[in-house]
């Protein structure tokens, strides 16, 4: 979802063919989009595979809670960017000691604190005239550690100063304010949905919380952070008086129906994106129990909006770009399952004019298509989809 081993792979060598002398791995360990405990067979793949490589080695771990943290959250990537540059936090002797200990410690992938191999530092931490990758190919997850690198006015957490590097390269763009190099430059779509029903004249609103922020906006236009004509946004705060949402399974879903309802009923947007962030960030943690408590709540919240959308003659489409809530434990292992699944997902279409009509089978590149056709605007050529309302 976020990173490829292959790619790590690919990078070494590369260093290698530019006879680099000196190459630090520093690893963000998933536990989320993985299975929880799937680090300690990752690292040791990685280990076969740099053993007789000299010049690689791995020098920090540390679980995504931290390093690849999105809600601004600057407490946690303060510790991962201290690990890096200041070999500050948790010590050992090998990744395997440092994944094993936490393991031992009941801590799951995505926990891991932030953890040091000793033999390689002072020598390991980035400093002036480094060069840096950072190879996570989706954007949201990368952005507040690479702030932290490159920022000048960087405000956030205390930083001693910016590092002189030699150059921060990622892999894809993950801000367009960030005006770093890019290995893999985003391609421009054109003709996407926000796109087109701006030009057709209809008001739309975003609306999420921050953990579903990026979602609605830069992701669904494409890449670009820059709204549409017309386009409205509504950013709801996570709650951040909890560690994990299982802590906190209704999230802001309540707030966010009472921010919605409050708009549909001024009759403003034609068109509206919500997202409800709970049943994948509570399905996250692997907490059953939590994570029914989850669904319940956007259920309701769902049958608020729908009910609001319902009287100002309105119609709603329900759906979902992936599984997790769905499947809690690993048919496998017997384990809790806390990564997205490939599992169909419903499409729900709400609306009076349709009671008597079929939906077909479809996939996600139909879902543009059929709110077109809901508005009567012609599906562009560049849509590959097509509507799943059977008439």
């Amino acid at each position: 979802v976020h990173s490829h081993q292959r790619h790590l792979e690919a990078l070494i060598e590369i260093g290698e063919r530019e006879k680099m002398e000196r190459m630090f791995l520093h690893l963000f360990l998933d536990g989320r989009d993985t299975p929880p405990d799937s680090a300690e067979q990752f690292a040791r793949q990685l280990e076969a595979r740099i053993k007789g490589r000299p010049a690689v080695r791995v020098a920090t771990l540390s679980g995504r809670y931290y390093a690849m943290d999105r809600d601004r959250r600057w407490e946690r990537t303060e510790k991962a960017y201290l690990a890096l540059t200041e070999g500050v936090g948790m010590q050992a002797s090998s990744v395997l000691e440092a994944i094993q200990k936490s393991y031992q410690d009941e801590v799951t992938d995505e926990f891991v604190l932030p953890t040091v191999i000793q033999e390689h530092f002072p020598e390991a931490a980035a400093r002036d005239g480094d060069a840096i990758i950072f190879f996570n190919f989706r954007a949201d997850r990368a952005r507040q550690l690479t702030r932290a690198f490159t920022e000048e006015g960087f405000k956030e957490f205390p930083r001693k100063r910016r590092l002189a590097l030699a150059s921060f390269v990622t892999m894809t763009e993950y801000d367009q304010s960030l005006d770093l190099p890019v290995a893999f430059p985003p391609r421009e779509l054109t003709n996407i949905l926000g796109e087109v029903v701006s030009r057709c004249g209809v008001r739309q609103l975003r609306i999420a919380e921050t953990e579903k922020y990026a979602h609605v906006t830069y992701f669904f236009n494409g890449g670009q952070e820059k709204k549409f004509p017309l386009e409205d946004r509504i950013l709801v705060p996570s709650a951040k008086e909890v560690a994990t949402y299982d802590l906190k399974p209704e999230m802001k879903a309540p707030e966010i129906t009472q921010r919605l309802v409050e708009a549909l009923r001024e009759r403003r947007y034609g068109l509206v994106i919500l997202n409800y962030a709970n049943a994948d960030m509570v399905g996250h943690t692997g907490n059953f129990d939590a994570t029914v408590r989850a669904c319940e709540v956007v259920d309701h919240c769902i049958g608020e909006v729908v009910r609001v959308t319902s009287e100002q003659s309105g119609r709603a489409i329900i759906t979902g770009d992936h599984g997790n809530a769905e499947q809690m434990i690993d048919y496998e292992t017997g384990n809790i399952h806390t990564a997205h699944t490939s599992n169909p997902v419903p499409l729900i279409l709400v609306d009076e004019d349709f009671r008597s009509s079929r939906l077909r089978s479809g996939t996600a590149i139909d879902v543009a298509p059929t709110i077109l056709s809901l508005f009567g605007i012609a599906q562009p050529a560049e849509m590959t989809g097509r509507s799943l309302i059977l008439e």
